[in-house]
């Protein structure tokens, strides 16, 4: 059985602004999903997890609808993307599919697109070799929305999938959207040569994006849109704010703006070869509007961030859609930082977190 692997990611900055058409910077991880694969003749999918021993899930490929609401929820996601080839009119005569990942889950670094990519990426291979990167990614994520119900942007599939190693991606989603050629850009990201180290912080909260909270924001953000008369809230500007008579709303576009534009600050000081320690302050910032204008943070976020700052690192914030998961934080001593967050941790009653130093890594590609 040949095998495909696929990155989870990490975002740099940009959060929530992936589904208001603006921008955003990941990496990929070296934590990542591996799916072997083999083609079958009989139409029957077969799908085993080795997160998820002695159940395994078998269903033919022609009665994928028919079968979505029988079907467990993890089962969803790589299931969800057979589907899309089979709508796309591809011709998926059945196949073998073995997962196992260590990408945690539920903590912000996308699992669930880690899965549908390497699910995507293999059957590519087996069925469809002429599809691009980009068509990728579009089942990627149409798999993860339609299939497996979970609204998210493009983010996720799109840093799975093209990131490369050393590098973030800047990734402007409307350009993307429209085909546009310079719609990503490799940016260097060397922490090492700095001096430096990213760390992720897994505060064992786990998040589900599924639950209402994320659906809930992606509506608001849609209704400020609306309110403002424009496409998304990518063209809203810092002036045109008040007009939000609603102060919720007003919160929720007020974060989107200003990311957006923290995203372009990053990119600008990255580009130009500053000190990466300079990015920290913005890293901070952003933590504060996901916390105090988007409202999607939690205790365990904001006690990680404070105990990373307070330990010295430069710049800290939450990741991934918010109420649980991790946190990032850009440091100078990655052991003293992560022993600080533990001790922080020890003292309130919270389960100890997971902390581990992450590097850009490559995106999806075959293993063997």
């Amino acid at each position: 059985m040949e095998k495909w692997i696929a990155p989870g990611r990490v975002n740099i900055i940009g959060e929530h602004t992936d589904y208001n058409d603006g921008f955003v910077l990941p990496i990929a991880l070296s934590l990542a999903v591996v799916c072997g694969a083999e083609p079958r003749g009989d139409g029957l999918v077969r799908l085993a997890s080795a997160q998820r021993p002695g159940e395994v899930v078998e269903v033919r490929v022609t009665d994928l609808v028919a079968q979505r609401d029988r079907l467990p929820s993890w089962a969803r996601y790589p299931l969800g993307v057979v589907d899309e080839f089979v709508r796309g009119g591809h011709r998926v005569t059945g196949v073998n599919l073995e997962l196992d990942g260590e990408v945690p889950i539920g903590a912000g670094l996308s699992s669930s697109a880690a899965v549908c990519c390497a699910v995507t990426i293999a059957l590519r291979d087996l069925f469809a070799p002429e599809l691009t990167d980009r068509r990728m990614v579009e089942i990627a994520r149409a798999a993860e929305n339609g299939f497996a119900g979970v609204p998210t942007g493009l983010l996720d599939q799109s840093a799975s999938i093209l990131c490369t190693a050393g590098h973030a991606m800047f990734l402007d989603v409307r350009a993307f959207t429209a085909m546009k050629p310079a719609a990503t850009e490799q940016i260097p990201f060397d922490l090492d040569a700095a001096g430096l180290a990213l760390i992720v912080a897994d505060t064992g909260r786990p998040h589900d994006l599924s639950d209402g909270g994320y659906a809930e924001r992606r509506a608001q953000c849609e209704a400020a849109a609306d309110a403002l008369n424009l496409p998304a809230l990518r063209d809203a500007t810092t002036e045109e704010l008040p007009r939000l008579r609603d102060p919720l709303l007003r919160r929720r576009a007020a974060h989107v703006v200003s990311e957006n534009a923290r995203v372009l600050a990053v990119v600008d000081t990255l580009r130009s070869g500053a000190d990466p320690r300079t990015i920290g302050e913005v890293l901070t910032a952003s933590h504060r509007s996901l916390r105090d204008d988007f409202e999607v943070s939690a205790p365990t976020l904001d006690l990680a961030v404070t105990a990373a700052l307070d330990a010295g690192a430069h710049g800290a914030r939450m990741v991934g859609g918010g109420f649980g998961g991790s946190i990032i934080a850009l440091v100078d001593h990655a052991d003293h930082v992560a022993e600080h967050i533990m001790k922080r941790f020890a003292t309130t009653g919270f389960a100890p977190p997971r902390v581990f130093t992450v590097e850009p890594a490559a995106g999806a590609h075959k293993l063997n």
